[in-house]
């Protein structure tokens, strides 16, 4: 590759100058410098400097069959050689993202047959809000166009994504939010929950806001209620069993659509192919991409239920949206033998039945009673830990985030690659993952644990 005609140094200063990155601070990047990812196999990840890094994001929440995998750039090359691209566009498509199409009604949740194609989760999420509100004005309730959505919720990075969601720093740059949107208590028991509380009553009392939502605005008047499954970008904040099978009978009590992004949780993050498995919910629509192709190509998927095609189809005529890249053959074909692989390694039964539950038992039993941890919480191969000052008052280290950052520096300091948002520390490895694996990234967040709060000690 030409980038190893450049030094370490040489490809930060090229960076620095010419590569704007998301969610970064520009001057302090061009302070410290970038860390430069050259290279990656199986569940590791290698700087320019050849420290080898487990790495527990799966890069950011994707790369679900790990990294160096010759079976999904076989298949990009073969498409690429046999058809590169083209569009869907004027009532064509091309083979790949038929077949994918019809694999994904096969894993989809109850009455979910339909797909359409975009490049990330921000565009699938783009196109969820803009079929909903379509969908009410084909049934003749266009003044139906409200959607709820939740308090620090994730949804993309566009200004729909940005409006659906509910992150206060990103609605202050962005100069004007989509509107009818509006945004309730998040399922976070850990800081929310009532002294004495259950987690069985407060994910029921998390649900009744979504109520008090709807008929705060009239039923008449919400199209749609949108939620993460597992609030991934927000700190993996995981509800009470009771919270989504009672959003899901609020929802159909008073005719609103349920939406789940499950950019994150979908396929085989939480041990199912989907969230709404693991929760035992059947939503109208659901958007997916990430690890779709386990990151090797972009490519999102919005799952529309049959309600909703079916009133598109008869009654829509022309759907006057869609992408340069909607199904795109080579993301499709990258996408098609990712799931194969997965079927056949039987990774999501694995992380159902095996290192799901380790994942979590180790969680517990090594890192739930350091000093600096609050609260460990895991589903699947998703996990979090708050970073707290006192473990009985729950009070948090400031300014605040400053102690989750001096973590995560430690834990890559360690091999150990982390995610810092807010005061929460974030994991979400590669499903490949397996009870050798969970050990050798316990011991070094402990470590990383330790050497943190000598450091903050000194503060």
């Amino acid at each position: 590759m030409t980038y190893q005609n450049y030094s370490l140094k040489q490809l930060q200063q090229i960076d620095a100058a010419h590569h704007l990155h998301p969610f970064t601070d520009h001057k302090e990047l061009r302070v410290s410098g970038s860390r430069i990812i050259t290279r990656a196999n199986g569940p590791f990840i290698y700087d320019a400097d050849g420290t080898e890094i487990l790495d527990g994001m799966a890069g950011l929440w994707c790369v679900n069959v790990g990294y160096g995998r010759d079976e999904l750039a076989d298949a990009a090359y073969a498409q690429m050689k046999e058809l590169p691209y083209y569009n869907s566009f004027f009532k064509c498509s091309t083979p790949t993202p038929v077949l994918l199409s019809k694999k994904l009604a096969e894993l989809a949740p109850k009455g979910i047959a339909q797909v359409f194609y975009g490049s990330s989760g921000s565009e699938a999420n783009d196109t969820a809000l803009r079929l909903v509100r379509h969908y009410w004005a084909l049934e003749g309730k266009p003044e139906k166009n409200r959607i709820i959505s939740r308090k620090m919720g994730y949804h993309g990075s566009t200004v729909a994504g940005t409006s659906l969601g509910g992150m206060d720093l990103m609605h202050k740059q962005l100069g004007g939010a989509v509107p009818n949107i509006v945004h309730v208590m998040m399922p976070y028991a850990y800081e929310l929950a009532l002294p004495g509380e259950s987690d069985h009553d407060f994910g029921l009392r998390a649900a009744k806001a979504v109520e008090d939502a709807i008929l705060q605005a009239g039923a008449d008047k919400v199209a749609a209620f949108i939620g993460e499954p597992v609030m991934g970008a927000g700190g993996v904040k995981i509800p009470p069993m009771s919270y989504w099978p009672e959003v899901q009978r609020i929802c159909r009590k008073y005719d609103v659509l349920l939406m789940l992004d499950e950019v994150i949780t979908g396929y085989g993050r939480t041990g199912e192919w989907f969230a709404a498995q693991t929760f035992g919910i059947e939503p109208d629509t659901i958007t997916t991409a990430k690890a779709l192709t386990s990151g090797y190509q972009p490519l999102s998927a919005l799952l529309v239920g049959d309600r909703i095609a079916a009133t598109l189809v008869e009654k829509g005529g022309e759907f006057y949206h869609g992408y340069t890249y909607s199904g795109h053959p080579v993301a499709c074909a990258v996408a098609l033998k990712n799931l194969e692989i997965m079927e056949r390694e039987g990774l999501v039964d694995r992380v159902k039945n095996d290192t799901g539950p380790y994942f979590a038992q180790a969680l517990q039993e090594r890192i739930a009673g350091h000093d600096l941890v609050g609260e460990v919480r895991s589903i699947g191969l998703m996990g979090a830990i708050e970073i707290v000052k006192d473990k009985t008052t729950k009070e948090r280290f400031l300014p605040a985030g400053s102690a989750a950052v001096t973590v995560r520096d430690h834990a890559i300091a360690q091999g150990m690659m982390l995610r810092a948002t807010g005061d929460t520390m974030i994991l979400s490895p590669p499903l490949i993952w397996t009870r050798d694996t969970i050990d050798m990234a316990c011991e070094r967040i402990a470590r990383a644990l330790d050497l943190a709060q000598a450091d903050l000690r000194k503060k």
